[in-house]
């Protein structure tokens, strides 16, 4: 059972189309701390049904992009379009339904640590839907199924769950108000490698059923392999490069080749990464 969708703004899709069907539109963005300009005139799309990965150096900015487009960081300049509409323009009630049309992981889960598995999941749902207790119950323990925890996982405090189970539930309250959109920042930081790799089959695997646009920050170099379709860097606050994998392998630039090509970066040569890792 879908939950209810809100209101799309007329002429959206011929927007996007003619953006190119980027559904996240990134134009000279300039953001700033203080006499630190992090984000320095970056540029980038992020197209509808992809799984961009976002890389670069640590203390870059990869982070301040993300909440930046979340609306959780102010910039300074530059325009960022979502959904085919230019977020200065929006008034308070046009923001909400986008903010309803996508979902985010932050890095540690950031569950509210005194509720449930099952309340944590229906706290967007009590933000944004009117529905009776019955149906939260019954649409958390759906999210909780469609991210692979046990049903018993519901009535767990975050404090009780284990690293791997803490980002599922983190991601089953991310897709509480079935988004379009999902953010995950570091989805795979603190997991092992086995439970790194279920997640990200995990991730790809819900973006082709459900079809959802996906922007992952991530350093995991197997989560870069085997689950982007596309990958952009980050360098001097702006976009260093992008293209699907064999494309950063082939860059020449001193960082990506460190990064791709160093001693802990994966021996794949050929063009067809997904091939390689599979």
């Amino acid at each position: 059972m879908p939950l209810p969708r809100p209101a799309q703004t007329p002429g959206r899709d011929a927007i996007l189309r003619a953006r190119g069907d980027a559904i996240i539109r990134v134009r000279d963005l300039v953001v700033g701390f203080g006499d630190r300009t992090v984000l320095k005139g970056l540029n980038l799309d992020i197209r509808r049904g992809e799984i961009l990965g976002f890389v670069g150096p640590s203390g870059q900015g990869k982070s301040v992009l993300t909440r930046t487009l979340l609306g959780l960081v102010p910039k300074r300049a530059g325009t960022i379009e979502v959904f085919g509409e230019d977020v200065d323009g929006l008034t308070l009630a046009q923001r909400r339904v986008i903010e309803r049309r996508w979902g985010v992981l932050f890095q540690q889960g950031a569950l509210f640590s005194a509720l449930t598995v099952k309340q944590n999941i229906q706290v967007p749902m009590r933000e944004h839907l009117n529905l009776s207790e019955r149906l939260l119950d019954e649409f958390a323990r759906l999210k909780i199924e469609m991210v692979g925890l046990r049903a018993d996982a519901a009535d767990k405090l975050p404090s009780e769950l284990s690293g791997g189970m803490i980002k599922r539930a983190a991601l089953a309250r991310a897709l509480a108000l079935d988004p379009e959109v999902l953010f995950l920042d570091e989805p795979t930081s603190g997991l092992d490698p086995i439970g790194a790799g279920e997640f990200d089959d995990l991730v790809a695997t819900l973006q082709r059923t459900l079809g959802l646009t996906v922007f992952m920050v991530t350093h995991d170099l197997d989560s870069l392999y085997t689950a982007c379709d596309r990958i952009a860097a980050l360098g001097d606050g702006q976009i260093i490069a992008e293209g699907p994998i064999d494309a950063m392998l082939a860059s020449d630039h001193p960082w990506l080749r460190s990064y791709f090509h160093g001693k802990r970066a994966r021996a794949i040569v050929t063009g067809d990464a997904r091939a390689a890792a599979s």
